[in-house]
């Protein structure tokens, strides 16, 4: 029995077209395993009307994006028996990336008609679904005064970059009420990040110890470094060894209430909000269901299937 497959696309995300993203998909899917469905997303949100709709229709719905489209599908599915799919065309693709999804349309479609499903933990910030990073301070910072400026659509590894240069001169680190599982730290931070992956996007790892399968969210805090210091953090991110610095500190946890002095941005996955003074973050563990590349390391919690979609209906 073939399985229903809904590939959910979004036209602008990486400021590349998609037009032609359905054939190419379709040179590579393997046709006798999946009956696929393609839809375009019209807007903010309208993924994720596309997603939800999709339970208990599809057994497997497909991000064709970056990570705020895996963010906005994965959202209507989690806690759902529907199994989430990326095929990544983002600037960071920060999710797809730890879960060893290759960055080229064929690597990704082949590992997908491999289906290895794996079950990951998500988590709410402020009651609203992350499934990779959310972070307040200068990561947060950057992803708002970008998505503002005259050069959000080019978006990239150097877009983000330059605009971390321009930005780091002014900014300033703020002081954090942070209270991880009962225990309470007050600490200064240039930046303060919770991990579910290790990494942002573009292979910089801020935790790079971090499971998605361990039931657990690393907090990040990187306190506050001279400014001469600032290659050394971004290079200790590209070779996974933030957690090495001494300006990093990593606490692990579950329940994690945030209080900072007033309201500023925040970022889910990557895309900005402003939030007010307080942030209650949780982890939500085993509630998503979703297709990873080979070279994903599986966490000691979970075992790893594969085919499970292939054959669990075939009785």
């Amino acid at each position: 029995m073939k399985k229903k497959v809904l590939f959910i696309v979004n036209p602008v995300s990486g400021g590349k077209k998609k037009d032609g993203v359905p054939k190419l998909i379709g040179n590579y899917l393997d046709t006798s395993l999946f009956d696929a469905t393609f839809s375009f997303s019209e807007g903010i949100t309208h993924a994720r009307e596309l997603a939800k709709q999709a339970i208990g229709q599809y057994d497997i719905v497909v991000a064709v994006g970056g990570d705020g489209t895996v963010n906005e599908v994965a959202s209507a599915i989690v806690n759902s028996d529907t199994a989430l799919g990326i095929i990544p065309f983002g600037s960071g693709n920060g999710l797809s990336r730890f879960l060893g999804i290759p960055m080229d349309v064929r690597g990704a479609v082949e590992t997908f008609n491999k289906t290895r499903v794996e079950t990951i933990d998500s988590a709410l910030f402020n009651g609203q679904p992350f499934f990779n990073m959310a972070g307040l301070g200068f990561d947060a910072h950057i992803s708002n005064v970008f998505s503002q400026g005259k050069n959000a659509k080019k978006r990239g590894f150097y877009s983000y970059f330059k605009s971390s240069l321009q930005e780091v001169l002014n900014y300033k680190s703020q002081l954090y009420h942070i209270a991880i599982d009962g225990r309470e730290y007050d600490r200064e931070a240039f930046m303060l990040s919770f991990a579910n992956s290790s990494q942002f996007g573009n292979n910089a790892h801020v935790s790079p110890k971090a499971s998605v399968q361990d039931g657990m969210l690393d907090v990040c805090v990187v306190k506050p470094f001279p400014l001469y210091k600032f290659p050394e953090m971004a290079l200790r991110m590209f070779n996974k060894t933030a957690d090495k610095s001494p300006y990093v500190e990593i606490i692990r946890g579950k329940q994690i209430h945030v209080t900072r002095t007033g309201k500023g941005p925040a970022h889910l996955d990557g895309e900005p909000q402003i939030i007010g003074t307080d942030a209650e973050i949780n982890i939500i563990p085993n509630s998503l269901n979703v297709i990873v590349g080979e070279g994903f390391i599986r966490g000691d919690k979970t075992k790893s299937t594969w085919g499970t979609l292939i054959t669990s209906n075939n009785n």
